[in-house]
This record gives structure tokens, C-alpha cells and sequence, in this order.
């Protein structure tokens, strides 16, 4: 994928509320939507004199491609700093295809209540719904379930031959139980992973806990993250030491 390439999918799959030509670059008014769509652009040859226009702008960004590296450098040299790095990655579509269990994920327009539920746990609020909203190509929700609760949700946008995926957002829990079978927040994380199974075996009464799926993990951690008082089984020493740390 070339640059000028990827430039026009994510004007078309992420677009700003409005946008304007000023000299020999194309300013954009992001509505709030974040920093990418509220970033000028260079389209043509420029000067110097060109950078006072930048330096206007109420919030001065400017999003810097490969090729801009000339511009990068004047910049930099007038006190401009990199704020948000971004590297974008592409693959085909078959090799991102797996076989999932039935209703684990499905794509819907427009988003479900559940699917705002999930972006705003993740601060992806109205003004970013809004740029959603916006786009005038094919789009869609990706809605992701594990076992039977929504654990994650994404939006992807089609430009011509080229889907483009933004906002995904993963339940944290769901990441946490994943990377270290437990909700971090719970247990004394000075401790390795293997220390928190066995106290979370003995908390349970599950000697099997860490050898369970992902969705079993969740499933039995809920309870025990709501309660208000979390007391080992008798017989469970890992546990005990583990809660007095």
C-alpha cells in the first residue's frame, strides 16, 4: 500500500466534519473527533512563508507522511514536536480469517446500545460516534463475544478494495483474564502469574482454575470481583499468604 493510498482510505473511512484548501495544505475541522481529523496535510509545493499558516491554526497539527520529509524538518526546526507517532498495518483479508464459534462475532449498522456501552468504557465518546456517522461508504459494527457477554467492538469502513478498521476496543477485564488469568486490580501484582493462580485456586475452591478457558476464567472471576470481602478456602495457604501481602 502506498502512502497516497492509505491518505485516501483514512480521509474516507475516518473523515473529518469539514475540511478547506489553504495555500498548499488541507486543513480539517475534527468536530472533536480526535487528532487525525483535526490535522492539516500537505497536498502541493510549499515555502517558509506557507508555515505561518500552520502556526494559526486554534490547534496547531499537522499530519507528517513519508514523503514529508522536508516539511518534517522545518518544523522541527521551529519547535514543532511528534505528539502521536502512528504506524498502520495491512494485510489481506484471508489472511485475518479464523473459524469462530457461531455468534462470537457479527458485524450491524447502526451500532448497537451495547456496542456504545463498550466505546465509552474505552473513552471513544460522541464526537468520534459522530465521524463514524459520517462516513457515506460501506461500513459496519464489529461486535465480539466471549462465551455469552460482548468483549470487544470495532468499526470498519470500506474505500474502494480497502476495509479500514478504527476505534476497536477490548473489554479490560477480558484483556487482563486473557494475558494473566485474573483482574489485575484484585491481587498484589509484585507477585508472578503462577503465585496469583494458586491464590485465585484457593479463593475459588477450583484447584483447576488455571488450566480453564478464557470464558471460564471470566465467568467465575465476576462474582469474586463484585464481593465485598474476599476470604480463601480452608486448606488454601497460597491464597492466605498471597491477600496479606
Amino acid at each position: 500500500m502506498t502512502p497516497d493510498t492509505l491518505a485516501a482510505v483514512m480521509e474516507a473511512t475516518w473523515p473529518p466534519a469539514r475540511q478547506w484548501q489553504a495555500g498548499p495544505f488541507l486543513m480539517r475541522d475534527g468536530a472533536g473527533g480526535g487528532k487525525r481529523v483535526s490535522a492539516a496535510s500537505l497536498t502541493g509545493p510549499w515555502d517558509e512563508a506557507d508555515l505561518v499558516t500552520l502556526e494559526a491554526m486554534p490547534e496547531p497539527l499537522v499530519l507528517i507522511r513519508e514523503t514529508d520529509t522536508a516539511l518534517d524538518a522545518a518544523l522541527e526546526a521551529r519547535g514543532w514536536q511528534i505528539i502521536d507517532p502512528v504506524v498502520a498495518y495491512a494485510a489481506p483479508i484471508a489472511a485475518l480469517k479464523a473459524d469462530l464459534p457461531p455468534l462470537s462475532a457479527f458485524p450491524h449498522w447502526p451500532p448497537l446500545h451495547i456496542a456504545h456501552i463498550l466505546w465509552d468504557e474505552g473513552g471513544i465518546g460522541p464526537a468520534r460516534l459522530d465521524v463514524m456517522d459520517r462516513v457515506t461508504g460501506p461500513k459496519a459494527t464489529l461486535l465480539a463475544r466471549l462465551g455469552d457477554r460482548p468483549a470487544g467492538v470495532a468499526f470498519a469502513a470500506l474505500h474502494g478494495q480497502t476495509a479500514m478498521l478504527n476505534a476497536l476496543e477490548v473489554r479490560r477485564v477480558l484483556r487482563r483474564a486473557r494475558c494473566f488469568g485474573f483482574h489485575l486490580a484484585t491481587l498484589d501484582v509484585r507477585q508472578d502469574s503462577r503465585a496469583h493462580d494458586a491464590a485465585l485456586a484457593g479463593l475459588l475452591g477450583d484447584s483447576d482454575y488455571s488450566e480453564r478457558s478464557v470464558a471460564d476464567r471470566v465467568a467465575m472471576l465476576r462474582p469474586l470481583l463484585s464481593a465485598q470481602v474476599c476470604a480463601p478456602k480452608p486448606g488454601a495457604p497460597e491464597a492466605a499468604s498471597t491477600l496479606a501481602v
